[in-house]
């Protein structure tokens, strides 16, 4: 697949005039390549025996950690691409392999988006490294944020942190929910409720450290999708940490939340921060699961015979083929769009974060429904990948902002409303 990086779209010819270019630099090819050729020979051939087995693919993690895949120092080289485009293409590609070891591999860079976007330099160089661990033993990391009683709305979180002057630490206590990796991780970094009276801004990022006293893992979730990605509810009971734990430091969360009583305007609040940041990603995550669909459809369509000819000949299955390839183009763009924004500061005026996971989500879930559709009887079956495409691609419609959701903060965007 030949993608595009946004970034090239302003380079200039030998006279200096602007000229408009889709073509990856050396440099992106070759991570592609890489990360493609790892999806294909180990993710991809591993994929229905660890769905089965709906557990960590441990083994996985390890052989993406010791070449490079699964670390600090290959996350931060995709991550400060300066087009922005690095992040969501080895996305693209890894779950173009599978997306349940995917998000066992990726799962953990969410918990090291919280830190990044809410930590110090100092809280970086403490905490990130320990998400990964080494690649000999290497370890996972948790963001929690949902409850149960608190999915879509955030500002409704009940997890309470409290401080405690006399020793310097944080309380902590509450549940969360659906958290990945929750429980089994090296690093949890969770939002908390600091000031209940300011809702949403009232919320701050911790991280707890590992083997920390009261936090428990509750039931492991046994889930329609993504079932080699380990999923559960934390427990958190009196968990005391130490205030350098607070993300981003106690003077900081103090004047923050200063602002916000005197009703004055604030950056965002903790948990939005991140997912503004991962949407891109997450949308990148969903268009690899549904380019896997298409491909294996187009492929199946052009083998597979039915009253004497090849089904591919039949205009119903040509033109449903060639409209699965429209809307993923469309939805990279999206995904390209947005994470070119992010990287060089520019302002999502339209929410086009937003934009990109929504796109990418609904069209993983209509291409995957297309290719079963496509395959007939056959795709119905676990024999045949498209229908575990199709599990996997439901939770993007669901996960780090509904659709609905998605739609209300582009609606809002717009329009300048308080739509509700």
């Amino acid at each position: 697949m030949e993608a595009a990086s946004p970034e090239q779209m302003a380079t200039t010819n030998g006279d200096g005039a602007p000229t408009f270019s889709l073509e990856l630099t050396e440099d992106q090819r070759d991570i592609r390549d890489w990360v493609h050729g790892f999806a294909a020979q180990t993710v991809r051939p591993a994929a229905a025996e660890w769905d089965e087995r709906e557990e960590t693919p441990w083994p996985i993690i390890q052989e993406a950690a010791k070449i490079g895949l699964y670390d600090l120092e290959g996350l931060a080289q995709f991550w400060f691409d300066p087009s922005g485009i690095t992040m969501p293409m080895v996305n693209e590609e890894l779950f173009w392999g599978d997306a349940g070891i995917g998000m066992s591999i990726m799962g953990t860079t969410l918990a090291v988006a919280a830190i990044q976007a809410n930590g110090t330099p100092e809280q970086w160089g403490e905490w990130m490294p320990q998400c990964f661990g080494t690649a000999a033993e290497p370890q996972v990391a948790a963001f929690c944020v949902s409850e149960p009683d608190a999915g879509s709305d955030v500002s409704s979180l009940r997890t309470r942190a409290r401080y405690d002057e006399a020793t310097d630490e944080w309380v902590l206590n509450g549940q969360k929910a659906w958290a990945t990796n929750g429980g089994i991780a090296n690093v949890h970094v969770l939002v908390a409720q600091v000031d209940p009276e300011l809702k949403a801004r009232g919320h701050a990022s911790f991280v707890v450290p590992a083997g920390t006293k009261g936090l428990e893992m509750g039931t492991k979730v046994k889930k329609h999708g993504l079932r080699a990605s380990h999923t559960a509810d934390v427990f958190l009971d009196d968990v005391r940490i130490p205030g350098s734990c607070l993300l981003g430091g106690k003077e900081k969360l103090d004047e923050r939340l200063a602002r916000a009583r005197e009703g004055q305007s604030s950056r965002g609040q903790a948990a939005m921060r991140t997912f503004e940041m991962s949407r891109p990603t997450v949308g990148a995550q969903a268009l690899g699961i549904a380019r896997a669909a298409y491909e294996y459809a187009l492929d199946y369509a052009r083998e597979r015979s039915q009253f004497g000819r090849l089904i591919i000949e039949n205009q119903a299955i040509a033109f449903t083929l060639a409209d699965m390839k429209m809307e993923l183009d469309a939805a990279r763009l999206l995904v390209w769009r947005a994470a070119w924004m992010g990287r060089t500061g520019k302002d999502f005026d339209a929410a086009e974060g937003s934009m990109s996971k929504l796109k990418a989500g609904e069209v993983a879930v209509w291409a995957t429904e297309r290719a079963i559709q496509i395959l007939g009887g056959n795709g119905y079956t676990r024999e045949f990948p498209v229908e575990r495409m199709h599990r996997d691609a439901k939770i993007y419609t669901i996960f780090e902002g509904t659709s609905e959701i998605q739609r209300l903060v582009i609606s809002r965007a717009i329009s300048g409303v308080q739509i509700r």
